[in-house]
């Protein structure tokens, strides 16, 4: 049985406990304070760590901060619906886990929302797997950036989600950059919020992509595309617990990652 098939089982949520069980449960609507009995022994055989533990960490986390990051600013504006929508969408996810991350955007939006136990204990699931941890600030700063701008709420919570993931400033102000530039690409940092590309690229979007100034030789191009291609490879972000529905997102950013390089590549006349 699949990673989700137990989450609707309610297995996931008694093995994971703590807020991010509870959140889990509230959006599904099962009780996990009832303990495991009546469950079939083998959806409870995994412990911390395990790769579908880490899944369900990871799909309640992303949906339900993403929600109380729309609220920021002291309302949910139309555009970081949108983007929430459009996430979804990107993932193709079934109607079921649709209805599920919506209820879990809820969640993040309501009164008494625990961010700093959820985000603590899903640093503690994801057992210090950077690349997961950035991927998932990755699209918790797509979300702020959603209606093209980060306002102050929501920079300083972003700030303090960093610190509770025990992300650097610098490291976010580089994860930043990349998402914008890679947001005024791709066309997501306009209203419509739609998964759609455009066709040009700068010089100075495709530097911020790969995170290098034009000041940087050569080698150093060459080194920071290989990295973030290590970074986002899908395969790879799954391996470590990115959920499956999560590929197609990463192999976006792949693919800019990619053309960021051949852009540059281009404008310095480099092989």
């Amino acid at each position: 049985m699949s990673w989700w098939g137990k989450l609707v089982g309610g297995a996931f949520g008694f093995m994971l406990g703590g807020p991010l069980g509870a959140v889990l449960g509230a959006a599904l609507g099962h009780r996990f304070d009832k303990g495991l009995q009546g469950l079939p022994d083998e959806q409870i055989s995994w412990g911390p760590g395990d790769q579908e533990r880490v899944q369900t960490a990871f799909f309640t986390a992303t949906f339900s901060v993403m929600g109380h990051l729309a609220k920021a600013d002291g309302r949910v504006s139309p555009d970081e619906i949108k983007l929430a929508e459009a996430l979804m969408a990107q993932m193709s996810l079934s109607s079921e886990m649709r209805k599920t991350a919506i209820r879990l955007f809820n969640e993040g939006k309501a009164e008494g929302f625990p961010l700093d136990e959820v985000v603590e204990q899903f640093r503690l699931e994801c057992h210090r797997r950077q690349t997961l941890i950035q991927m998932f600030l990755e699209i918790q700063i797509q979300a702020a950036y959603a209606d093209n701008r980060m306002d102050r709420a929501e920079e300083a919570l972003l700030l303090h989600i960093c610190s509770l993931l025990n992300v650097s400033e610098f490291t976010f102000r580089r994860l930043e950059r990349m998402i914008r530039a890679q947001s005024h690409y791709a066309g997501t940092g306009r209203g419509d919020r739609a998964p759609s590309r455009t066709q040009g690229l700068s010089v100075k979007d495709a530097y911020d992509i790969l995170n290098i100034t034009p000041e940087a030789t050569d080698k150093e191009v060459k080194r920071a595309y290989r990295r973030l291609i290590s970074q986002h490879h899908p395969d790879k972000l799954v391996s470590k617990g990115l959920p499956e529905e999560m590929m197609k997102m990463a192999a976006q950013k792949t693919d800019e990652i990619k053309k960021a390089y051949e852009r540059v590549k281009q404008a310095r006349g480099m092989a």
